[in-house]
């Protein structure tokens, strides 16, 4: 394995796009975002149109990550190079979108407490997309796909906008709430506790007093707020978390996260007729998965079948793996959405 880049056969462009959405969110994010896009081997030479996969970003993910190489891996875009040169798979333009807040992300929802993500990518950057670039633009020729809270995104956006995209691939998404996420509550509360005496306000003032010596406790009070922010923001922004001092769970509140739970939300009429018109659906996991996102993603599995959609369309697996380093899966997807696309 190389320890530097590789050729490519392919290419990428990053152009920059200016977005009206996020103009003047509550965070006072950039409303200037880069976009990386792969064209594959072949898109120069001629005229042919493409189909699209986007690539969601998981939390704390900014687009500059890509290219990240660790020892004995080779990052995601050259690995998804790879696979389209080899020349077995129908090619596609795949683009990569950033959802970073000064949080460490948006969950590509719209919500009052981050900013209009969900807006941002369906309805900015898709066209904008097809509109620079040779693509197939129709919502059964688009995918969107992503980890973590990436694939959060990749099972919600296309519940919520099924006119926008037509296929979906989830690795480890953020899935099944009360399994997920609702056993963090009594920590959370401890650490605000025991070190900032309960107050979120106070454990930001000293956040942002120390840049580049952030510890894992930070991280981990910081993705709670900004999965508040995102899941249960009031229309003034005003973050509620979902539990009290004692790590109790506050049932108003939470409520409002599990309307947007995507197991709970492929039970709903509306999110299940979205999920049947799906052309592809890849669900997959570690089975080592810290967070238990193996369960939400079978959970999902479940919710899926349930809602009427057939089996030959969708892949699920639960994999030897923990929720880091599974890059290698998302080509993998990738293929079996590009096969899936053009028949």
């Amino acid at each position: 394995m190389l320890p530097w880049s590789a050729e490519l056969a392919g290419r990428f462009e990053q152009p920059v796009f200016d977005s009206t959405v996020l103009r003047g969110n509550t965070l006072g994010d950039p409303h200037q975002r880069p976009v990386l896009v792969y064209l594959p081997p072949g898109y120069d030479e001629g005229s042919r149109r493409y189909p699209t996969v986007y690539v969601a970003m998981g939390y704390t993910g900014h687009l500059g990550m890509w290219f990240n190489r660790p020892p004995f891996r080779q990052p995601y875009p050259e690995l998804l190079d790879a696979m389209f040169a080899a020349g077995d798979v129908p090619p596609a333009i795949v683009v990569f979108v950033d959802g970073w807040t000064r949080l460490g992300g948006s969950q590509y929802l719209d919500s009052p407490g981050t900013g209009q993500y969900e807006t941002y990518l369906c309805d900015e950057i898709v066209p904008w997309i097809d509109g620079r670039y040779r693509t197939l633009a129709d919502r059964d020729q688009r995918a969107l796909t992503g980890k973590s809270s990436g694939g959060y995104a990749a099972m919600v956006v296309p519940m919520h906008r099924p006119d926008v995209f037509g296929a979906l691939a989830t690795h480890a998404g953020d899935a099944l709430f009360d399994v997920a996420y609702r056993p963090e509550f009594a920590q959370r509360a401890r650490q605000l506790r025991d070190l900032y005496d309960g107050s979120y306000e106070k454990f930001f003032a000293d956040f942002e007093s120390r840049p580049g010596q952030n510890t894992r406790v930070d991280l981990e009070l910081l993705e709670m707020y900004g999965y508040a922010s995102a899941y249960s923001a009031l229309p003034d922004g005003t973050v509620q978390l979902p539990f009290n001092e004692l790590g109790v769970v506050i049932p108003e509140i939470w409520e409002r996260w599990l309307a947007l739970d995507p197991v709970e939300m492929a039970r709903q009429p509306a999110y299940g007729e979205a999920l049947r018109s799906m052309r592809a659906v890849w669900i997959d996991a570690g089975k080592q998965d810290e967070y238990y996102l193996d369960l939400g993603a079978t959970a999902f599995r479940q919710a899926v079948r349930e809602a009427g959609v057939p089996d030959e369309r969708v892949y699920f697996e639960l994999f030897e793996g923990a929720h880091g380093g599974i890059e290698y899966r998302y080509p993998l997807a990738v293929a079996w959405l590009c096969r899936q696309l053009a028949d």
